[in-house]
C-alpha cells in the first residue's frame, strides 16, 4: 500500500496551470511516494519529480512563442503541430536540460500513462522500467491524435495517454494508493461535449481499430471520470486541485501572457489549499 498518491491530468497548454501547482510544491518540498500523469500531466510531473524549480515555466511558457514550439510551419512540414524533436530532444538536452541523474535516482514511483492504438487500451509505464527510453514515453503519451504521427515501442503503437485514461484515478486505487490528490486543468463542472468530427478517426486511423473507438467514446468517458471523481471528492475521500478562475485557455494556446495568468492562478491555489492539503494527508 501507498499513503499518497499525485495524479495529473493533460490538457496540453493548460497544462501550465498544473506547473504552477507543482512549483509551490517544489518550494514546499511536498512529495509524493507515487506520481501518475498522462500527456501534459506528464511532463509537468517529470521536472517535478527531477527536482527542478522554474524548469516547466521555462519550458512551457518562455519558449511558446517559438516557431519550432507550436506552429501551423510544423504542421505543413512535418505533419505535426507540436514541434515533437524540439519539445522532447533539443529543450530537454540542450537548451533546458532535464536532470536524468536525479529524476532516476528519485525515490517516487512515476508512472505515464499512454494509448495502445491497436488496442485502445491504456498502457502505463514506470520511470525505473524505462529510464533510457523515457523521453520517448513520454512524448508517446503527448502525442495527439491528427497533431503528430504515432509512436512505436517495444511492438506497440502509442499515442495520448489522455485517449484512454484521462485522468487515471482507478489505475491509482488499483495500485493501492490510499489518499490521492488530483490535478486537472479545468474548472469545476466542466463536461466534455461529443466532438461534431467524431466519425473522422474511422477514416483517419482505419489501421488502428482500438484507438478510433477509444476516440469516439472519450466524451463519455472522460465525463464519467469526472463524476466519480466529484462523489470521491464530496465524501473527502480525495482533494481535487483544479483551476479557481476560468481563463479560457486553449490546448494550444500561444500568448504567453495567458499561459502566465494560469500558471500564477495554478501556483496560488495550491498555497491557499496547502494546509488544508497536508492536514488531510497526514489524517487516519
Amino acid at each position: 500500500m501507498l499513503s499518497s498518491g499525485l495524479i495529473l491530468e493533460g490538457g496540453g497548454m493548460r497544462g501550465v496551470y498544473t506547473a504552477g501547482v507543482l512549483e509551490y510544491f517544489l518550494e514546499k518540498e511536498l512529495f509524493f511516494p507515487y506520481v501518475i500523469g498522462v500527456s501534459a500531466g506528464a511532463c509537468q510531473g517529470s521536472s517535478y519529480v527531477a527536482r527542478q524549480p522554474g524548469r516547466n515555466k521555462q519550458v512551457t511558457i518562455d519558449y511558446v512563442t517559438h516557431q519550432d514550439y507550436i506552429s501551423y510551419r510544423n504542421l505543413f512540414f512535418k505533419k505535426e503541430l507540436f514541434g515533437m524533436d524540439f519539445i522532447f530532444d533539443k529543450l530537454p538536452n540542450e537548451l533546458v536540460p532535464f536532470d536524468f541523474e536525479t529524476f532516476n535516482s528519485a525515490a517516487e514511483k512515476f508512472l505515464v500513462g499512454t494509448t495502445d492504438c491497436i488496442t485502445g487500451e491504456p498502457v502505463y509505464f514506470d520511470k525505473n522500467d524505462v529510464s533510457e527510453d523515457f523521453l520517448k514515453i513520454i512524448r508517446a503519451s503527448s502525442t495527439l491524435p491528427f497533431m503528430a504521427p504515432a509512436i512505436e515501442f517495444k511492438g506497440r503503437t502509442l499515442m495520448d495517454g489522455g485517449i484512454s485514461d484521462p485522468i487515471p484515478i482507478r489505475k491509482a486505487m488499483a495500485d493501492g494508493v490510499q489518499k490521492n490528490v488530483i490535478v486537472l486543468t479545468k474548472p469545476k463542472g466542466y463536461r466534455k461535449k461529443k466532438s461534431s468530427f467524431a466519425w473522422l478517426p474511422r477514416y483517419v486511423y482505419k489501421d488502428f481499430k482500438g484507438l478510433h473507438k477509444a476516440l469516439e467514446i472519450r466524451y463519455k468517458m472522460y465525463n464519467e471520470t469526472l463524476d466519480y471523481i466529484e462523489e470521491l471528492e464530496a465524501r473527502n475521500e480525495i482533494i481535487v486541485i483544479r483551476p479557481s478562475q476560468d481563463l479560457k485557455v486553449g490546448r494550444v494556446e500561444r500568448n504567453p501572457e495567458k499561459l502566465t495568468r494560469l500558471y500564477e492562478v495554478g501556483y496560488q491555489d495550491a498555497k491557499e489549499g496547502f494546509q488544508q492539503l497536508k492536514n488531510w494527508l497526514v489524517e487516519k
